[in-house]
C-alpha cells in the first residue's frame, strides 16, 4: 500500500470510530474527516478541492432535500396523526391487531416518505393509544421502526442507501419495485410472524379501556385540511412522475425539488420556518462522508480493494452477491447503513468498469443495508429515535431488549432475501 492510501483509509476508519462512539455528533465527525481528508490529498498531491467538490452526489443530496422539505409541509397539517389515530381505532383495541395496523401504516408512508420522520410522527401517537389502552408501548413502537426499515427497503426514495445505490447505479424508482419489492414483500411478513412470536407475551395482555379510544377525535389532530389535500395532490404527482423520470429524462432529485418548489409555492407556508425545521445536518453528514471516499477512491484505495474481490465476482457472481449481502446486513447492524453504502458503491462501479453484471450487486448491496439496520439500535436512526421516544415512559426500551428482537427479524429477513434473491433473480446472470 502507498502512503496516501494508508493516510486515506487511516481517516476514514477514524472517523468512522468517532461516529459510532457517539462522543462527537455525526455532522461534526463527518465535516472534520472530509475537512482532513482534503487537507491530507492536498499535501500528498492524491486529492484535490476541486475533485472533492465533484465527489459529492448533488442528485442524492437534492432528492433527500425535496422529499424533506414536502415531509415538512405535509408534517404540519398534523395529517399523521390523523392517520394514526384512525389506525387505532380500527384496530378497536387489540394488541396484535393494532400492532399490524400501526406498522403497516407506518411501512406505507415509509415507502414514500423518510422513514425517520415517519417515526418521529406517529410514535408519540402510539404512545397515547397505548397508554389509554394500559398496554407496554415497547412492541409498538419497536414494530413501527423494524417494520418501516424494511418496507423502505422497496422504492427509491425509502431508504437513504437506495437513493445512494440509484443515483451510483443509474436505477430509475420502477427498477427498485420491479427487482426488490416482491423480495420486501415477503420479508415483511416473516417479519410480522417473527414480532407475533417474540412479542406474545405482550400482546396477550387483555386491554382496558377501550371506550376512551374511540373518543379520540382525529378531525382536531387534522390542523389544516386544505393544506393536507394540496400536499398529498402533489406528493401522489411526484410519485407518478418518479415512475417516469426516465423516459422524461428527468433525474429523480429534479422531480422532488420540483415538488417542493411547487408545494411550498401553492400551500403558502412561513418558508423560513419551514426550511428552519429541516434536517441540513443530515445533507451534510452526506456530503462529508461523499468527500471522504472521494478521497479513498483518488488515492487508489478502493480499485485495490476492489481488485481483491473481481475474481470472486467474475468466477461466481452469485456467491460474491451474497456475500455483499450479509457483509452489508452484518456491519449495517453495528453502525449507520449509510457511510457503508457510500464506501461500497464505488468499489462496485470498478466491478462494472471491468466488464462485471453489476445489477446483482446492486440489489445485493440495498437487501443487506436496508435489513441489517435492524440488528441493533446503531443500525438505523428510525431505531434511535424509537428508544429515545421510549424513555418518557415507565417501560423504556433497553439495548438488550432491542437485540432479543431485532437480531432475529434481522436475521429473518436476511434469509429470505438471500433465498428470494436467487430464485428471482437468475435473468441477472446475463450481462445487463
Amino acid at each position: 500500500m502507498t502512503t496516501p492510501q494508508i493516510a486515506a483509509g487511516m481517516i476514514f476508519i477514524v472517523t468512522l470510530i468517532v461516529i459510532l462512539s457517539e462522543r462527537m455528533h455525526r455532522t461534526t465527525a463527518a465535516g472534520i474527516g472530509a475537512a482532513l481528508m482534503i487537507i491530507t490529498g492536498t499535501e500528498l498531491e492524491f486529492y484535490s478541492q476541486e475533485e472533492a467538490l465533484r465527489s459529492i452526489d448533488f442528485n442524492t443530496l437534492g432528492l433527500l432535500l425535496g422529499m424533506m422539505i414536502m415531509v415538512r409541509l405535509l408534517e404540519e397539517t398534523g395529517y399523521f396523526q390523523y392517520i394514526a389515530i384512525l389506525a387505532g381505532k380500527w384496530s378497536g383495541g387489540k394488541p396484535w391487531l393494532l400492532l399490524v395496523i400501526l406498522g403497516a401504516t407506518t411501512s406505507l408512508a415509509s415507502m414514500v416518505l423518510d422513514n425517520v420522520t415517519t417515526v418521529i410522527l406517529i410514535a408519540p401517537v402510539t404512545l397515547l393509544i397505548a397508554d389509554i389502552l394500559g398496554l407496554n408501548p415497547a412492541p409498538f413502537l419497536m414494530a413501527e421502526a423494524l417494520l418501516s426499515n424494511i418496507s423502505g427497503v422497496a422504492t427509491l426514495v425509502g431508504d437513504p442507501p437506495n437513493v445512494i445505490i440509484a443515483s451510483a447505479a443509474g436505477f430509475s424508482f420502477n427498477d427498485f419495485l420491479t427487482h426488490l419489492a416482491p423480495i420486501v414483500l415477503v420479508a415483511w411478513m416473516a417479519a410480522l410472524v417473527a414480532l407475533r412470536w417474540l412479542f406474545r407475551k405482550e400482546l396477550a395482555v387483555v386491554p382496558r379501556n377501550v371506550q376512551a379510544l374511540f373518543k379520540l377525535d382525529e378531525r382536531e389532530a387534522l390542523k389544516n385540511r386544505a393544506n393536507a389535500r394540496k400536499l398529498l395532490i402533489i406528493l401522489g404527482l411526484v410519485i407518478v412522475l418518479f415512475f417516469f423520470h426516465s423516459q422524461l429524462y428527468l433525474l429523480p432529485a429534479t422531480v422532488a425539488m420540483g415538488g417542493a418548489a411547487l408545494a411550498l409555492l401553492w400551500v403558502r407556508t412561513n418558508v423560513e420556518e419551514t426550511l428552519s425545521h429541516l434536517e441540513w445536518g443530515v445533507l451534510l453528514f452526506f456530503a462529508g462522508l461523499f468527500v471522504m471516499v472521494g478521497g479513498l477512491e483518488t488515492s487508489g484505495l478502493l480499485a485495490l480493494l476492489a481488485t481483491g474481490v473481481t475474481d470472486l465476482a467474475q468466477n461466481n457472481l452469485w456467491l460474491a452477491s451474497l456475500v455483499i449481502l450479509w457483509l452489508a446486513a452484518i456491519v449495517s447492524a453495528g453502525m449507520d447503513n449509510i457511510p457503508f453504502t457510500i464506501a461500497a458503491v464505488p468499489i462496485i462501479q470498478r466491478l462494472a468498469a471491468v466488464g462485471v453484471p453489476a445489477s446483482p450487486l446492486w440489489w445485493a448491496l440495498a437487501l443487506g443495508a436496508g435489513f441489517g439496520g435492524n440488528g441493533t439500535p446503531l443500525g438505523a436512526t428510525a431505531n434511535v429515535v424509537v428508544i429515545s421516544l421510549s424513555e418518557r415512559t415507565s417501560l423504556p426500551i433497553s439495548m438488550r431488549d432491542w437485540l432479543k428482537v431485532g437480531i432475529p427479524v434481522m436475521l429473518a429477513t436476511s434469509i429470505v432475501a438471500t433465498i428470494l434473491f436467487i430464485i428471482l433473480f437468475e435473468w441477472m446472470k446475463t450481462p445487463s
